[in-house]
């Protein structure tokens, strides 16, 4: 009884092995095993077709850190992800652009990827405090730009144009509150979303958790490709 208990499970390792070891080799091979899968972020793989439209980006033209001019125009063909910070943010901001930078790093060969980064305290946050703001989170992405210009404009972006939250609030630290989500805009200039459990658009990663960066990076890749 014992030697036809070894000879099943000895078929059935051996099926395994015939099945799907070859599978995963090539997906090594080819470097389609990424964190994220190990994480189990997704089991679904997620396609062009699946992140949904949420609407075009509104026009906008502020200074970067390098004291340049940067509008919509300078994002057009990219794909890209915005965010809302200050320089002075003793909170959550950090962990944003500490998990952009990660972003950043995972597509430096991407000629096509930017990010675009706009504070919400731009009195204080000049070109060159955001410079040396950038300097010191290592920012080396020629299409990442910090930007910053009027403050109303800055505010209706986010509040009216993102529907991300921001505002000033003296009785919280830094003086200012906003969202720690990240917005994933299209080569066309329109945000993209993947659904949730439930097939409603999440509409915005969160970019203090290593799940939303995880998520956020899988649907940049998707689009990356999509040309």
């Amino acid at each position: 009884m014992k030697n036809k208990s070894y000879i099943l499970i000895g078929f059935v390792v051996l099926v395994f092995g015939i099945i799907f070891v070859p599978k995963i080799v090539e997906r090594f091979k080819n470097n389609e095993v990424v964190d994220s899968d190990r994480h189990a972020v997704g089991t679904k793989k997620v396609t062009i077709e699946d992140l949904a439209k949420m609407g075009k980006v509104p026009d906008f033209e502020f200074v970067n850190q390098h004291g340049d001019t940067i509008s919509n125009a300078d994002y057009e063909g990219k794909v890209y992800v915005v965010e809302f910070f200050f320089t002075t943010c003793p909170s959550i901001c950090p962990i944003m652009n500490t998990n952009m930078v990660k972003l950043q790093n995972q597509f430096k060969d991407e000629e096509d990827f930017a990010v675009a980064s706009f504070t919400i305290n731009p009195e204080h946050d000049t070109p060159e405090v955001l410079k040396e703001y950038a300097d010191k989170y290592g920012v080396t992405n020629p299409n990442w730009h910090m930007m910053t210009g009027d403050m109303q404009h800055i505010y209706a972006l986010s509040n009216t144009g993102f529907n991300l939250y921001a505002g000033v609030n003296e009785n919280v630290d830094g003086g200012f509150e906003h969202s720690g989500f990240f917005a994933l805009i299209d080569r066309d200039g329109y945000i993209r979303s993947r659904n949730d459990d439930f097939g409603n658009p999440i509409v915005y990663y969160d970019g203090t958790e290593d799940k939303g960066v995880q998520m956020i990076a899988q649907d940049i890749k998707t689009l990356l490709k999509d040309k």
